[in-house]
C-alpha cells in the first residue's frame, strides 16, 4: 500500500467515524487525535476500522505509530 492509498483508506474510515472530519487540514506529523478532535474512543473505532478495509492486524501496541499521518503511511506501507 503506498501513501496515496494510505490516506484514502484513512478517510473513508475516518467518514464513518467522524464524518466532519478533514485529513486535507492535518499536517504529516501532526497529532491526529488532537488535529481531528478524536477522543480515544473515536481513535481506537478508526484503528480497528483501518485493520479490518486493510486486511492487517494492528495490535494495541502499534496504535502509537498511527497517531501521525506521516505514521501512518509507514506503518500501512511496510505491512
Amino acid at each position: 500500500m503506498n501513501a496515496m492509498q494510505a490516506r484514502a483508506l484513512a478517510a473513508e474510515v475516518l467518514a464513518g467515524i467522524a464524518p466532519e472530519a478533514d485529513l486535507a487540514t492535518v499536517r504529516e506529523d501532526e497529532d491526529l487525535r488532537a488535529a481531528l478532535d478524536l477522543d480515544s474512543m473515536d481513535f481506537m473505532n478508526f484503528v480497528i476500522g483501518l485493520s479490518e478495509r486493510s486486511g492487517r492486524a494492528i495490535s494495541e501496541a502499534d496504535t502509537p505509530r498511527l497517531h501521525t499521518l506521516r505514521g501512518l503511511f509507514a506503518y500501512l506501507a511496510a505491512r
